[in-house]
């Protein structure tokens, strides 16, 4: 399937060196892997060591990648500072960071201990900006451009009930991006956001919800296009977002849920449930017969 294939062309990436959080698993290990293919050299950081370490060994075998796994907790403002001294050790610089370490619970809010609330925050907003305040200060100091792709969400801008410490985090990491995509531009760093719909990730829907509900709330379901996300459809708009060919993008956020937030929005969307024989009947009525 073409949504299946990369789009740049090669070795879009090269010479950059690009920082991925939550760059073992997922997502983050998705983008990262693409970014290997057009050409740039990578560190990768979760808190799992294990985890990462395969994740590098599979890029250097499949992609002949240079790959530097780092474990990280990005809570830990002085973790992260030394986990990024390591990178520019070892690379002698970072070009770009990916913000896309999260955490999620589905649950109602009642249901949540400040605890669990707090956790989510902490990774997602503070972790982000633990990160992004460490990357920062260390280019403007050397004069060095940067780049930040944030990974949002399309309810950071909707809100939505049952992911609020998720809703309300990823809000600020939207807000974040476009306020220092304006104070930071004079430095030569640009701020951009990409807001996935569903994306689905090995076990992670059925982790969420036990499998009755998950079939019950099937994201396909919800998605004009009929299908969830592939996730070279993200890694490619990620890697479109960090090439210099698109360096007059500055403090945008870019959706990309085949419609789904927007048909949410709408207020007769449901509609597209009636059948055409009760649209015949509407329509009869409607011209009085």
């Amino acid at each position: 399937m073409p949504y299946q294939a990369g789009i740049l062309k090669e070795n879009a990436l090269k010479g950059k060196v690009i920082l991925v959080t939550g760059g073992g698993t997922g997502l983050g290990k998705s983008m990262a892997g693409y970014f290997c293919q057009l050409g740039a050299k990578i560190i990768i950081s979760s808190r799992k060591e294990d985890v990462l370490q395969t994740t590098a060994r599979e890029f250097e075998e499949v992609y002949g990648a240079e790959v530097l796994a780092l474990p990280c907790d990005v809570r830990d403002y002085g973790a992260l500072e030394e986990m990024f001294e390591k990178g520019i050790s070892h690379f002698a610089k970072v070009d770009a960071v990916v913000n896309n370490a999260a955490a999620n619970f589905i649950s109602p809010t009642e249901r949540l201990s400040a605890n669990a609330f707090h956790t989510i925050l902490d990774i997602v907003l503070k972790g982000t900006a633990n990160m992004t305040l460490v990357a920062g200060k260390h280019w403007i100091k050397e004069g060095q451009k940067g780049n930040f792709l944030n990974i949002v969400t399309t309810y950071a801008f909707t809100g939505s009930g049952y992911v609020v410490p998720s809703a309300a985090a990823k809000a600020g990491v939207l807000a974040m991006t476009r306020s220092l995509a304006v104070e930071w531009a004079k430095y030569g760093i640009r701020s951009n956001a990409i807001a996935p719909g569903p994306f689905p990730t090995e076990g992670a829907w059925s982790r969420l919800l036990p499998e009755r509900f998950a079939e019950k709330f099937d994201p396909a379901r919800r998605v004009p296009l009929g299908r969830v996300g592939e996730h070279q459809e993200l890694a490619n708009l990620a890697a479109f977002l960090l090439a210099e060919e698109t360096g007059f993008i500055n403090g945008e956020v870019i959706t990309i849920d085949g419609g789904e937030w927007l048909k949410g929005a709408g207020q007769f969307n449901a509609f597209d449930q009636v059948p055409n024989e009760l649209w015949d009947k509407l329509s009869a009525q409607r011209k009085g017969k």
